[in-house]
C-alpha cells in the first residue's frame, strides 16, 4: 500500500537511529574527552613523552569503543518497521490484511465477512503514523558519562579556539621538532572584571586597531626556540622591573595607547587603543516636593560606562543661611553632616537611571533648616561623580496647631544647643501661662509640666546628651499629640467622615469620589480606634461601654472588612444594602469599647495578666489623686468656685483651668496654708484600693484620709506589686522594674511634698509617677510578649488553668468561643446561607492576603499558615 511507505520508512529510519545511539554512544563518549583538551591547547604545553602516550591511549579508546558499537549493532529489518507501525493502530490492521480466511473458505456469506473485515482494516492502515525512536540510554549510562563528556566539549568550545586542532599533525608528523623549534605564541587581554565585557584571543584577531579598556591586562606565552620571538610593547608604560623581550611568558597592564607587537616568524602587530574609564555623573531632576507629614521626595538620574556601584546624599548645615534669631543666636553644637544611602535599581542596568531619594527627616535636627544637599556616585573603578551643593529647605513635618508649633520649636532650639535648656523652660512656661483652650486634657498638661521640670533639673548642673535626646523626644510626642488632638477630636473626624460619606450614598457619588471618601473613614477610624486604645481607662465615662455578658467583641480586622464591604455595595450600586451595614458600622463605633487583655470573663488571670490590671488600677487611683491635688490647688487660690462650675462645663475645660492654677503655683506664687485635709479615716472606695473611687465619684474627697496618707498608701501598694512580678527574661523585664523603682522614689517625693504643702512639687512628682508607671506597664507587657514568642514557661502566655485544662467561654484570636473539650467552633447554623458562604469566602481571601504580606511577624504569619491548612 503506497500510503504506508512513509511512515514505514520514517519508522525504520528511527529505529536505525536508536540502534546506532545505544552501540556507538560510547564513541561519540570518547570523542569529547579527546577533543576538549586538544580546543584547550593542552597538547602544546605536554612534553613530547607525554603527548605521544595520549595519542596512544586515545586510538585505542577509539578503536575499542568502534568495535565495541559495531559488535552491537544491528541493522533493523523493514518487517521490525512494519510491525511497530501495526502496534501502534487498534487491532493491528497491517497484519489483518496480510491473513487468510482460515475457515469457511467455500462459504459465500462467510467470504463476504472476510472481505468487509479486511476493507475495514484497509481502511484504518490510512490512519498509521511514523512512530518516534527512543533515544534514551539511561539504562546504558547510568552515570552519565556521555553528559559529562558533552559539558567539556562544550567548555572548550567556548574558551579554547578551532585554530589549536591544526598543530596536532604538526606535533605528530615532525615529532615535536616544530614545537621546539619553530616559533609559536599565544595572547590574550583580559579587561577589568567591572566592565563585564570578555576576554580577547589575540590569536583570532588580524592585525591592526585595536580598543580595549585601560587598565586590561595583557597575556603572551612564547614557544620554541628562545630568541625567535620578542615582544615590543608601548602601552603599559613601564619603566622598572623590565624583563627581556624574549622571555617565554609576559604579562603587563595597558596603561595608556600605543603599539604591542610579536616580532618573528609568524608575528603580528597592534595599534592598542586604551579607552578611560568615564568617571559617573549625577544631577538632580526637579524640585525637592514633601507632604504635610514630612516626607521629602527628591529625583535624581545618574549615569556611567559601565554601572554606578553605590551612591550617597550628604545634607550639611547651611550655617550661612540661617536666620539667627530666637534660639539660634547662640552658637550651634556640632551637628554632624546626615548622610543617607541612595536607592539603586534591584535589577536591571544601572548604567543610566533614574530614581527618588524618599525619607522622612521631620524629627531630625536639621529639619526645617537651610541645609546643602549633594549627591554622590561611585563606580566599580572607584571613580566618582557628585552634584554641586544644592541649597534648600530640609522639609519637615507641618505644624498648624499654634502651641504645637511653639513646642516644635523650642524642641528645634533644643536641639541647636544644650545652652537653651533655661531659655526653653522659660519660653514654655509663658507660653502655658493661661492653659485655656491650649490642652485638649489634663495629660498634656502633665507632660509639659513634666518637661519644664526636667529642663529645670538641668540647669545648674548641665544637660548630657542621654538627657537632651530624652527630652527631645518628649518635646516631639507633646507636639504630635497637640496637633493631632486626643479622643474627642478623633471621634469628631469620624463622625464626619460618616456624614459624609453617608450624603454620598444618597446623592450617588461616583467611584473616585466614593474611593476618597472610604479612605477618609478608613484614616478617621483608625485614628479613633488607636486614640480610644490609648486611653483605654475611663476618661469621662463616654468612651467605655457597659461592659455587659451581651457585650459583643470584634477586632479591627472586622471592622476593615465591614468597611471593605460597604465600598464594594456602594461601588456596585446597592445604596440600601450599603446604607443599612452603614447604620450597623455607626452602632457599633458609638458602643466602641477597647479591652488590655485583662482577661475579665476570659477564665482566670495568670500572674502577668494580674499584675497588668493591678499596674492600670494603680495608674488610675493616682491620676484620680493628682485630679484631686489640682482642685485643692485650684481650691487655696480660687476659694469656692469649685463648687461653682457651670452645669455645662466640659471636663476638659476644668482640668485646663486647674492646670492654669497649678502652673501660676509653680511659677512662684506661695502655695499659702495646706490645702484642704482629709482627715484620718479610710475610704475603701469601690474596691477597697487605696485612693479608690468613691461611690458618687467624687474620687474619696469625702473621706477623711488625707492625701500624704494615700499617697503613702499607693506608693505601699506600688511597692507590693513591684515585689510580686514574675520572673522574666530579658531587657523588657529589666526596663520595667527600673521603671516601677523610679515611679515609687516620685511617688515618695510627691508624699513628702503634701505633707509640707507644697502641692505644685507634688503634681509634678505625681506627674513623673504616672510616666514612669506607663513606661513600665509597656516594658511589662513586651516582656511578656516575648517570653510568649519563645515558648517559654511564662506568665501571662496560658490560656487555661494550671492543669491545662480549657476554660469555658475563652475566645480564640478569631473571637470563637472554646468549649469544655477544647474545640474551637461555633454552635450556629453555617450552610444554607448565602451571605454566611460570602462572608466565609471573603475571610479566606483575606488569611491569604495577610500570610503572603512579608512586613508582618513570622508569628503571626505562621499562625495563618496553619489556618489555611485546615481549610
Amino acid at each position: 500500500m503506497q500510503h504506508l511507505k512513509l511512515p514505514v520508512a520514517l519508522t525504520h529510519a528511527g529505529m536505525v537511529a536508536e540502534r546506532v545511539v545505544r552501540a556507538f554512544w560510547p564513541l561519540w563518549t570518547v570523542i569529547f574527552l579527546i577533543l576538549a583538551p586538544v580546543l584547550m591547547g593542552w597538547h602544546d604545553l605536554m612534553p613530547l613523552e607525554l603527548f605521544w602516550g595520549a595519542v596512544v591511549a586515545s586510538f585505542i579508546a577509539v578503536l575499542a569503543s568502534l568495535v565495541w558499537g559495531v559488535r552491537r549493532f544491528e541493522m533493523p529489518q523493514r518487517s521490525e518497521a512494519v510491525s511497530r507501525v501495526d502496534a501502534a493502530l487498534p487491532g493491528r490492521p497491517i497484519a489483518a490484511i496480510a491473513d487468510s480466511q482460515a475457515i469457511g473458505s467455500g462459504d459465500a456469506a462467510s467470504e463476504q465477512v472476510w472481505r468487509t473485515h479486511v476493507q475495514r482494516m484497509a481502511e484504518r492502515t490510512k490512519e498509521a503514523r511514523a512512530i518516534e525512536p527512543d533515544l534514551r540510554i539511561s539504562d546504558r549510562d547510568p552515570y552519565g558519562l556521555r553528559f559529562i563528556a558533552l559539558l567539556f566539549f562544550v567548555t572548550a568550545l567556548l574558551f579554547g579556539s578551532l585554530l589549536r586542532v591544526g598543530s596536532v599533525p604538526d606535533i605528530t608528523m615532525n615529532g615535536g621538532q616544530n614545537l621546539a623549534t619553530g616559533p609559536v605564541w599565544e595572547g590574550w587581554v583580559e579587561p577589568p572584571a567591572y566592565t563585564g565585557k570578555p576576554s580577547i584571543y589575540l590569536n583570532d584577531v588580524p592585525a591592526g586597531d585595536l580598543s580595549v579598556p585601560i587598565g586590561s591586562q595583557v597575556t603572551l606565552r612564547l614557544y620554541g626556540e628562545v630568541g625567535a620571538l620578542t615582544v615590543a610593547e608601548t602601552v603599559s608604560g613601564r619603566t622598572a622591573e623590565l624583563g627581556a623581550a624574549s622571555d617565554s611568558q609576559q604579562q603587563f597592564d595597558i596603561t595608556q595607547s600605543g603599539e604591542l607587537t610579536v616580532e618573528g616568524s609568524n608575528g603580528m602587530s597592534w595599534s592598542i587603543t586604551a579607552v578611560a574609564d568615564s568617571a559617573p555623573e549625577v544631577e538632580l531632576t526637579g524640585e525637592i516636593e514633601s507632604d504635610a507629614m514630612g516626607e521629602m521626595s527628591q529625583p535624581f538620574s545618574a549615569f556611567d560606562d559601565y554601572g554606578i556601584e553605590f551612591g550617597t546624599a550628604t545634607i550639611s548645615l547651611d550655617l550661612t543661611a540661617v536666620e539667627r534669631r530666637h534660639g539660634l543666636v547662640i552658637d550651634p553644637d556640632p551637628i554632624p553632616p546626615l548622610v543617607l544611602d541612595l536607592p539603586m535599581p534591584f535589577t536591571g542596568d544601572r548604567t543610566d537611571f533614574e530614581e527618588f531619594l524618599i525619607e522622612n527627616l521631620s524629627e531630625h535636627p536639621l529639619a526645617n533648616l537651610p541645609v546643602t544637599l549633594q549627591l554622590t556616585v561611585t563606580d566599580a573603578a572607584g571613580q566618582t561623580g557628585q552634584t554641586p551643593p544644592e541649597p534648600m529647605i530640609l522639609p519637615g513635618r507641618r505644624f498648624f496647631q499654634p502651641f504645637a508649633r511653639a513646642v516644635i520649636e523650642q524642641r528645634r532650639d533644643l536641639m541647636w544647643s544644650k545652652a537653651n535648656s533655661r531659655r526653653i523652660s522659660q519660653i514654655l512656661r509663658a507660653v502655658s501661662h493661661r492653659p485655656e483652650g491650649l490642652f485638649s486634657n489634663q495629660s498634656t498638661y502633665l507632660r509639659l509640666r513634666t518637661i519644664i521640670r526636667r529642663l529645670d533639673d538641668t540647669a545648674d548642673t548641665g544637660m548630657s546628651d542621654e538627657v537632651q535626646t530624652e527630652l527631645v523626644e518628649a518635646l516631639w510626642d507633646l507636639a504630635i499629640q497637640l496637633e493631632d488632638g486626643r479622643l474627642a477630636d478623633a471621634r469628631e473626624r469620624l463622625r464626619r467622615a460618616q456624614e459624609r460619606l453617608e450624603e454620598a450614598m444618597r446623592n450617588g457619588a461616583s467611584d473616585e469620589e466614593i474611593a476618597e471618601l472610604m479612605r477618609e473613614l478608613r484614616e478617621a477610624t483608625n485614628d479613633y480606634m488607636r486614640m480610644l486604645a490609648e486611653e483605654a481607662e475611663p476618661n469621662d465615662g463616654t468612651d467605655q461601654a457597659d461592659n455587659s455578658g451581651n457585650a459583643q467583641t470584634m477586632t479591627m480586622d472586622e471592622l476593615q472588612a465591614l468597611m471593605d464591604r460597604i465600598e464594594e455595595l456602594m461601588q456596585e450600586g446597592r445604596m440600601a444594602e450599603a446604607q443599612e451595614l452603614m447604620e450597623q458600622l455607626n452602632q457599633l463605633m458609638e458602643n466602641m469599647r477597647v479591652t488590655q487583655g485583662d482577661g475579665s470573663g476570659d477564665g482566670p488571670q495568670t500572674p502577668g495578666q494580674q499584675s497588668m490590671q493591678d499596674l492600670a488600677d494603680t495608674l488610675r487611683d493616682q491620676e484620680q489623686l493628682s485630679d484631686e491635688a489640682f482642685r485643692d490647688l485650684q481650691e487655696q487660690f480660687n476659694p469656692g468656685q469649685q463648687g461653682q462650675q457651670p452645669q455645662g462645663q466640659q471636663p476638659g475645660q476644668q482640668g485646663q483651668q486647674q492646670g492654669q492654677q497649678g502652673q501660676q503655683g509653680q511659677d512662684g506664687q506661695q502655695p499659702g496654708q495646706e490645702g484642704q485635709q482629709q482627715g484620718q479615716g479610710q475610704d475603701p472606695g469601690s474596691d477597697g484600693r487605696p485612693g479608690g473611687q468613691s461611690d458618687d465619684g467624687s474620687g474619696g474627697q469625702g473621706s477623711q484620709q488625707s492625701l500624704a496618707d494615700r499617697q503613702q498608701a499607693l506608693r505601699r501598694e506600688l511597692e507590693r506589686q513591684r515585689d510580686g512580678l514574675p520572673n522574666l527574661d530579658g531587657d523588657a523585664g529589666e526596663i520595667a522594674r527600673r521603671s516601677l523603682e523610679r515611679a515609687e522614689g516620685a511617688m515618695e517625693g510627691a508624699e513628702d511634698a503634701l505633707r509640707n504643702g507644697d502641692l505644685a512639687e507634688a503634681i509634678d512628682q505625681q506627674a513623673e509617677a504616672m510616666d514612669a508607671l506607663r513606661n513600665g506597664m509597656r516594658e511589662l507587657g513586651q516582656a511578656l510578649a516575648q517570653n510568649q514568642q519563645d515558648g517559654e514557661q511564662g506568665e501571662g502566655t496560658q490560656q487555661g488553668d494550671a492543669s491545662n485544662r480549657p476554660v469555658p467561654g475563652q475566645r480564640d484570636p478569631l473571637g470563637r468561643e472554646m468549649g469544655n473539650t477544647g474545640q474551637l467552633g461555633t454552635d450556629q447554623q453555617l450552610l444554607g446561607r448565602e451571605e454566611i458562604n460570602r462572608r466565609a469566602e471573603e475571610l479566606l481571601d483575606e488569611i491569604r492576603r495577610r500570610s503572603a504580606e512579608q512586613d508582618r511577624p513570622e508569628v503571626e504569619r505562621d499562625y495563618l499558615r496553619r489556618l489555611l491548612d485546615q481549610f
